[in-house]
């Protein structure tokens, strides 16, 4: 036990404060005695208490404690986690009652798998979630380093580590630690040595024209011989292979392609080689952009429908490619291929969510131009309401009360069965809701969940209150087994119930149901009431007969949905079809609104159409062409660094025969498409970038004849779909750097933009974050770095077989440290009111010392015991009180006369004196009728002494002064 100073530097205050305490002794003439010893007493220690708080004060008590953690390597390299956790395991049996553990992993970032404690528990585990693509040391000793205090205890972190750190610096943490007194002790995983051919590098050229030759480079490192075989993709597409002989270290190879395709292409190289053990780092990538003729994706929602597109971009020279919606790509580098993308009559359940996600980033991000021609199954028809694609567009889905819809009775049958847990409820809850934003106020809807037995958890009801109806679609939670036909017959006896114009249910469930009896019954009811009903099966082991028979026989549509990410769509389809107000069938001539440089197409005037899917421009929106309603027939807008443009009827001939056969027809299409280009044909900047573990670090150089702005912000974009936005600094003109972390390997598209204006300056581009450097070839330098760090910071190199060696050793003398700092405040501030209470307080200090003291030496009076002059003392402060009321003297009693005429004793001589003045002999006490009396001065006696001492004759009104006194309190008590 003792005491320290954190600051001792301040006690060299003390020394000015001795000599302040006797200047002021000395010169303070106010206070004298005592009173001014206790003055400068308390002031010098008020001043004394905040000198010691200043300088630190603290106490401690020397222990000897252990105070350990853990740090365990849990990255991809360290495969094995059960040795680290028997050795953890037999090294805790050794430890002191005193000493404390504590559990650490690390991957790219680090977790706290146990907190310290002394007590060993009764199971270590490694399952905190962590990214094992990399391996941080650093960030591991930090927050190992976090849970231990140098001061008090012998502090020590044990890292299990094989060593690869590729992001970080463990010694720069190392020497943090040092600082602080912790010891590092290392414990080095074994490195396991497999087979293994790698593909480290893969490089084409920056930029390419179509139909030039070039080489694949590719880079190999091998720890194996043998024979080999290298492939070379263009984005999916095979373009070269070959036989190879691959010897130990590094091989390179060049594979030669043709670029036969415009737009950005990413290219794969593939080793795949007999006896190779690890396939994680077999491929590698590369980005270049081929420039020639635009390319334009063509999307069918009917195969064959496309042939008027085609044959208009054949005549004005611009390449194309039709698929179907299913064919769409699922990453987003593929989408950079094309320079527009064209939906032609498409419906929302036929393309994935992820894939309207990624078309509406390519528009928005990356400058690539979007449009969508029309048709009984696309803008609304097609369930677009509140997509990714809608917000793409330049109209919306929403008719916003321009014509007279029939009124819709809805409801809405959804599983929620115990099957239907995680994604699949939520997205049919997200699909309940949107069908509730499409529909109106005076539409009926209602929604039953069911499981074994039906739930309302909507009762049919008009839509006055919409959030109050889609809050509770949110509380639809799974549970329980599959039962469709009670949950369907009571939907349809409440649809019975209203009063609509149009009555439809939809029915939805991914499972099969317990029952499958009594459906005719029920078919037959619906069908005499023109109740409609679909269905829609989510996934491979749903009922799909039941539901096709069910939708088939109630005049409805079927749906399957593989991809449970369509269900909003669907549902979003069902309630526009049930309106059927957004087609609207009629010839009519377009009025041209708001041409632009579009108005010489339609100066002679446009042909008629006949039929068109009814939508809202959005307000910023260009409205080219307008029906009489008026609803859009043709819009543009500009949507983030890319174009869009909506054409409400269709390109089949349906609705538009008379503009298919128009002769400006295929100029006016094809212009509509070219409008939809990216703004640029080639960049104006220079991209380098470089990977340095999980950082990416890029560096854009502009070219001279471009006007150099401020500052530019890369966008890059992920295969999650997930954008990261970069600020990048000017740091010479021209010339801009900046970087960005990763958490995982991948490819990401890049576009560049001006941050002054938002302008996308560049076309998009791509970069490559190779696969995870725990998959490299190691170069043996990892267990070098582990033997540095527990050299610099005073720790052991511990050993597999004697895991005892940990708390073998004696531990340091540590500190447990109370900082009294808290205390001498209050010390400090208690004081400073004594000392004011002295200085300004003018009391008798001496008489209050003197009282005080006397109190506390007396005695207390023993039980019983009573003060035989209590009653004298109340009886002689009554008396005063009454002479003094009175006018009288003293109240003290007057002496006895002498005895003259035969009176031989006082009592005698006060025998001749009236009854009243007489005073009883039993007691000292008067009673309370004779108090008054007994205040006066006796009667004078016969004697002449007497006589001539008597006072003027005021008696008698004296005692009738106190008879109606006495009188007046009697009548008050009573």
């Amino acid at each position: 036990m003792g005491v320290q100073f954190s600051h001792p530097w301040w006690l060299l205050l003390l020394v000015p404060l001795a000599g302040f305490a006797i200047y002021a002794y000395k010169t303070d003439y106010r206070l004298v005695g005592g009173r001014k010893k206790w003055a400068v007493a308390l002031r010098s220690a008020v001043l004394l208490l905040l000198v010691l708080m200043l300088s630190g004060l603290q106490s401690y008590s020397v222990i000897h404690q252990k105070k350990v953690v853990y740090l365990v390597d849990r990255s991809a390299s360290m495969q094995d986690h059960g040795e680290p956790l028997e050795w953890i395991n037999k090294s805790v049996q050794h430890k002191d009652n005193d000493d404390t553990i504590a559990l650490v992993s690390a991957g790219l970032d680090a977790a706290v798998e146990q907190k310290p404690v002394d007590k060993i528990p009764e199971s270590l585990r490694l399952d905190a979630s962590l990214q094992r693509e990399y391996t941080n040391l650093e960030t591991g000793l930090m927050l190992s380093g976090s849970l231990l205090d140098s001061k008090s205890g012998d502090a020590r972190i044990v890292v299990v580590s094989d060593g690869n750190e590729n992001v970080g610096s463990m010694l720069s943490a190392g020497k943090m630690l040092k600082d602080r007194g912790i010891a590092v002790d290392v414990l080095k995983a074994s490195e396991t040595v497999v087979d293994d051919v790698a593909v480290e590098e893969v490089k084409v050229p920056e930029k390419l024209y179509q139909a030039e030759s070039f080489y694949v480079e590719v880079l190999l490192r091998s720890n194996i011989k043998g024979q080999a075989e290298l492939r070379v993709y263009e984005d999916s597409r095979e373009i070269g292979k070959q036989t190879i002989d691959v010897t130990t270290g590094e091989n390179r190879y060049a594979i030669k392609g043709l670029a036969k395709s415009t737009g950005l292409h990413r290219y794969r190289a593939e080793i795949l080689m007999n006896g190779d053990k690890q396939s994680a780092n077999n491929a590698g990538y590369a980005f270049t952009r081929v420039d020639g003729p635009p390319k334009v994706l063509i999307v069918e929602g009917t195969q064959g429908t496309s042939g008027n597109i085609v044959s208009a971009l054949s005549s004005g020279l611009i390449e194309q490619q039709v698929i179907a919606p299913e064919m769409l790509p699922t990453e987003l580098a593929k989408y950079a291929a094309y320079d527009s993308i064209v939906f032609n009559n498409v419906s929302g359940d036929q393309i994935g969510g992820r894939q309207m996600d990624m078309i509406e980033q390519a528009v928005r991000s990356y400058g690539i131009g979007f449009m969508m021609a029309g048709g009984e199954d696309s803008f609304g028809m097609g369930g677009y309401f509140k997509t990714p694609i809608e917000k793409a567009l330049p109209v919306s889905m929403e008719l916003q009360g321009k014509r007279e819809i029939p009124s819709l009775g809805l409801i809405l049958v959804i599983d929620r069965s115990g099957s239907m847990s995680g994604d699949k409820i939520e997205l049919a809850k997200e699909a309940a809701i949107r069908t509730v934003e499409l529909m109106r106020s005076k539409d009926v809807v209602g929604v039953v969940a069911f499981d074994d037995q039906p739930w309302w958890v909507v009762p049919p009801q008009k839509l006055t209150n919409k959030q109050e109806v889609m809050s509770q679609i949110q509380s639809i939670q799974p549970n329980g087994g599959t039962d469709i036909y009670p949950a369907t017959a009571s939907a349809v006896e409440e649809m019975l119930l209203i009063k609509a114009q149009r009555k439809h249910i939809i029915l939805m469930t991914d499972g099969q149901s317990a029952g499958n009896s009594g459906y005719d019954d029920l078919i037959e009811q619906m069908n005499h009431n023109k109740i409609t009903m679909s269905t829609v099966a989510v996934g491979l082991d749903a009922d799909v007969n039941l539901l096709q028979n069910l939708a088939e026989q109630a005049k409805g549509r079927y749906y399957m949905a593989e991809d449970e990410t369509t269900i909003p769509a669907i549902f979003s389809r069902e309630s526009a079809m049930m309106s059927k107000s957004y087609i609207v069938e009629k010839p009519f001539v377009p009025a041209t609104q708001d041409g632009g440089d579009w108005s010489t197409l339609f100066a002679d005037g446009v042909p008629k159409i006949y039929g068109y899917v009814g939508t809202t421009a959005k307000s910023t929106a260009q409205t080219v062409l307008t029906s009489p309603e008026p609803d859009p027939l043709l819009a543009r807008w500009q949507y983030g660094s890319g174009r869009s443009v909506a054409w409400t009827s269709d390109l089949m001939g349906k609705w538009s025969k008379d503009w298919v056969a128009w002769p400006s027809f295929s100029n006016i299409l094809t212009q509509m498409i070219k409008w939809t280009f990216p703004q640029f044909t080639a960049s104006p900047y220079d991209v380098q970038t470089q990977v340095q573990g999980n950082t990416v670090q890029i560096q854009v150089t502009g070219s001279d004849q471009e006007e150099a702005p401020d500052q530019l912000q890369a966008v890059l974009t992920g295969e999650d779909l997930k954008e990261h936005k970069v600020d990048l600094i000017q740091e010479a003109p021209g010339v801009y750097s900046g970087e960005m972390d990763v958490d995982k390997p991948g490819s990401f598209l890049m576009s560049l933009t001006d941050q002054a204006g938002g302008n996308h300056v560049a076309p998009g581009s791509g970069i490559v974050v190779p696969y995870s450097p725990e998959y490299r070839l190691s170069e043996g330098k990892s267990e070098d770095d582990l033997t540095r760090l527990a050299e610099m910071t005073g720790g052991r190199v511990l050993d597999w077989e004697h895991p005892e060696q940990l708390f073998a050793a004696k531990s340091r003398a540590g500190k447990d440290l109370h900082d009294l700092s808290y205390l001498l405040l209050v010390l400090a501030l208690l004081l400073w009111v004594a000392d004011i209470a002295v200085r300004r307080l003018a009391l008798p200090w001496g008489a209050i010392a003197e009282r005080t003291a006397a109190i506390l030496r007396r005695r207390p009076a023993l039980a019983g015991e009573a003060e035989p002059s209590a009653g004298l003392n109340r009886l002689a402060a009554r008396k005063n009180r009454a002479a003094e009321f009175y006018g009288g003297g003293s109240a003290a009693p007057p002496k006895a006369p002498p005895v003259t005429g035969g009176a031989s004793s006082p009592q005698e001589a006060l025998g001749d004196a009236p009854a009243s003045m007489k005073r009883p002999a039993s007691t000292g006490i008067k009673p309370a009728h004779a108090r008054g009396a007994a205040a006066r001065p006796p009667a004078a006696g016969p004697s002449k002494e007497a006589a001539v001492k008597a006072k003027p004759p005021q008696e008698p009104e004296r005692s009738d002064s106190m008879d109606r006194l006495l009188a007046a309190r009697k009548r008050n008590s009573r």
